[in-house]
């Protein structure tokens, strides 16, 4: 049973290892992308720097150094990604914070029946909506316009933001609120001071998910905005030029579009972590 057991676990990690580097590969490969030239990438594969290629810094220089490119397409990036994504988890932590602590009527719809109604809206495909949402932008000057694309994305997080704020307020005891409220609390400050504080993890998850996906969004993107509030996403993909894809430039811009949102994403982690820990400990 011992030897069967031992060689069952080095089944495993041999498959984990596997499925590591099916996983990494890609990430690897667009890494040694991004320190070639023309003649590093077309011919025989080539993975391995200052032995299969030579690396250089051209590429890196190119984009880092066009103006009105990458950094203002990262910069909008940024802005409309981390403010849409606070204000998706704001509004629908107020809202998981009402329907999972109050009664709701709406016919025969209860909090549950409401939660799953606003969380079915994320479900709509955008698609379905462009042409009516392009029209009334358009109409309040809104378009290529990183106010009116944090409002988008703010609209289109709330949902699922409310409805993971909904599942993890329901986690929360309300022997806690009753316990405030005898204190002589208000429901704002039960809210403020009790619920908010241990929803800590929640909160950072919500955002999390809120940033991811508006960060990586491309159809609004590409529709909404033209060149002032141009994101990383459209940047890359416009990189298939008259003279063919530019894989050297398109790795690089690709790299940068991922790295701030790793390093968000590992801070908030950090932070996810503690929070977990803490309610755990109380």
């Amino acid at each position: 049973m011992r030897y069967a057991s031992r060689a069952s676990r080095w089944i495993v990690s041999a498959l984990l290892l596997l499925w590591s580097i099916i996983v990494i590969f890609p990430l690897y490969w667009t890494v040694t992308v991004s320190f070639k030239d023309e003649e590093g990438i077309f011919g025989q594969a080539k993975f391995i720097p200052w032995l299969d290629f030579q690396p250089t810094l051209e590429a890196w220089e190119r984009v880092l150094t066009t103006p009105g490119g990458v950094l203002t397409s990262l910069t909008n990036s940024t802005v409309i990604g981390v403010f849409s994504a606070a204000l998706a988890t704001i509004m629908g932590g107020m809202a998981g914070y009402g329907l999972s602590r109050f009664e709701y009527r709406f016919g025969f719809m209860r909090n549950r029946d409401i939660a799953f109604w606003i969380m079915s809206q994320r479900v709509l495909p955008p698609v379905a909506v462009v042409l009516p949402l392009y029209i009334m932008f358009n109409t309040l000057r809104l378009t290529d316009t990183r106010v009116g694309m944090i409002l988008l994305y703010t609209m289109f997080n709330v949902p699922i933001a409310a409805w993971l704020m909904y599942q993890y307020f329901r986690q929360i005891p309300l022997t806690l609120d009753e316990a405030a409220r005898i204190d002589g609390a208000s429901d704002l400050q039960v809210f403020r001071h009790v619920s908010l504080p241990l929803a800590r993890p929640g909160l950072i998850a919500t955002f999390i998910v809120s940033l991811v996906f508006a960060w990586n969004e491309f159809l609004f993107a590409l529709i909404f905005t033209f060149s002032q509030a141009r994101t990383m996403p459209i940047l890359v993909a416009g990189q298939a030029t008259q003279h063919g894809p530019q894989w050297w430039d398109i790795a690089v811009m690709a790299l940068i579009t991922v790295a701030p949102l790793v390093l968000i994403t590992a801070f908030l982690w950090r932070q996810l972590l503690g929070g977990l820990l803490a309610g755990w400990g109380k």
